[in-house]
């Protein structure tokens, strides 16, 4: 009778439990919003290179191919000082002949430029082209040989004075001047760089000889009886590294309006 009544017992509980649990509902789970996973960013580094580039004017060096007048070469370097500036020079030596209305005249002479570059052109990754703005302090010190020349005839009824011939030479001829210079150097493969730039200058000092002036001065090219005159270079340099500089990436400061919304 014990165990009937336990059991009887039993059974009423597990009822009036299932009631219990259908009166009554469970509570509601709490709802977890899952953020949005964050990318994470690939960091590319980039390295720039420091160091020398040293190389030749092949404008000057085949110009003696077809202008029997003319004799020159001209050694050009730079040197990266910071990413946008570098130190540039340019050596060289030169032989032309100038053959005027009135005179025909040889130069003879060499000549120093210093300066620098700004390198205006942003490269991508591992490129080191440049797109540069310059400017250039040149000096000279050169010879003129004056070969033949002609008097001016203020009647022309008794026709044209002869050619005179003369072979006077005057030495220790100097010149000094400041050139702005806008050039291109383009990397073609590995250390190799061709390049161009074109010059405007302008006379800062000019020593001639008595009697007639310098048509022609060793790295500032023709004077056009003035004292501006233009220039032109056509180069292939070697680029030598010393040391490499990691770029850092800028970054990029989110506002907190921004991350409201």
């Amino acid at each position: 009778m014990l165990s009937l009544f336990l059991a009887q017992a039993q059974d009423t509980d597990t009822i009036q439990r299932k009631k219990m649990d259908e009166v009554i509902p469970e509570a509601p789970k709490p709802i977890t919003k899952k953020l949005p996973e964050e990318k994470k960013n690939d960091t590319i580094v980039k390295t720039d290179r420091y160091g020398f580039r040293v190389g030749v004017d092949l404008y000057k060096l085949t110009r003696a191919l077809y202008d029997k007048d003319y004799k020159g070469l001209e050694l050009v370097g730079d040197y990266r000082l910071t990413k946008k500036y570098f130190l540039a020079a340019e050596v060289g030596n030169e032989n032309k002949t100038t053959d005027d209305d009135r005179l025909n005249t040889t130069t003879k002479g060499s000549y120093l430029k210093v300066g620098f570059d700004y390198n205006g052109y942003e490269n991508w990754l591992d490129m080191e082209n440049i797109i540069s703005i310059g400017m250039r302090y040149g000096v000279s010190t050169f010879s003129q040989q004056l070969n033949t020349y002609k008097i001016y005839n203020a009647n022309p009824y008794f026709g044209e004075v002869p050619v005179i011939t003369s072979g006077n030479k005057y030495n220790g001829l100097t010149a000094s001047w400041i050139e702005v210079v806008a050039g291109v150097k383009a990397k073609v493969f590995n250390n190799v760089f061709m390049g161009f730039s074109l010059r405007l200058n302008r006379l800062v000092t000019n020593k001639e000889p008595d009697n007639f002036k310098n048509l022609y001065i060793p790295g500032f090219n023709r004077t056009y009886d003035g004292d501006f005159g233009v220039g032109f270079n056509y180069t292939v340099t070697y680029f030598i590294p010393f040391y490499k500089k990691k770029v850092t990436p800028k970054k990029v400061e989110i506002k907190k309006e921004d991350q409201k919304k």
